[in-house]
């Protein structure tokens, strides 16, 4: 009985001590990818100003064609959203309103995740002219809610997203390159 008491001070104490270390690790999130694109910002801005214009290009259409969406509001304008709903565990269900737009420069979206977690995150497309080529930055900004916060000491988000994001990006650049 002196064992089992023991072990459980010992459980109980180290997850206070996780408990505690979790209010020092940061709640905010930041993922971002970049990519050269050989064509003048204005043709690249074609292929990011819009809810429509980002779905070319965008990664989770690979995972699940048939995904069901619904577009709301005039696209391409604060307010626009675009609601996706999959069974496809890397797609799920969220939606993504037009929250900025900075012409040729900027769209910046606010993002609901439903499942396969709920989450939320404020998206962009960022757009620099580089001589004659573009560089494109795809990222988010995010929070992490206490206690969950932990898991960014362990999380990898080049290996949670780093791989849809370039073949995003990618795409951009081959559908921006081929015009």
């Amino acid at each position: 009985m002196k064992t089992l008491k023991s072990i459980g001070i010992v459980v109980l104490a180290f997850i206070v001590l996780l408990l505690i270390v979790t209010l020092f690790v940061s709640r905010d999130f930041h993922y971002e990818k970049s990519i050269t694109i050989d064509r003048s910002i204005e043709e690249v801005w074609e292929h990011t100003k819009s809810l429509a214009a980002l779905d070319e290009w965008s990664p989770w259409n690979e995972y699940d064609p048939n995904m069901k969406k619904e577009m709301t509001g005039v696209d391409g304008t604060v307010g626009a959203m675009s609601s996706w709903e999959s069974d496809h565990e890397k797609v799920g269900k969220g939606s993504q309103t037009i929250s900025k737009v900075e012409a040729p420069r900027l769209l910046a979206t606010d993002l609901k995740f439903y499942t396969p977690y709920e989450s939320e995150a404020e998206g962009y497309i960022k757009l620099d002219e580089a001589g004659n080529s573009t560089v494109v930055t795809w990222g988010f900004d995010s929070e992490m809610p206490y206690p969950f916060n932990l898991m960014k000491l362990t999380m990898d988000m080049e290996e949670e997203v780093g791989k849809e994001f370039e073949m995003g990006l990618q795409k951009l650049k081959r559908i921006a390159e081929e015009e």
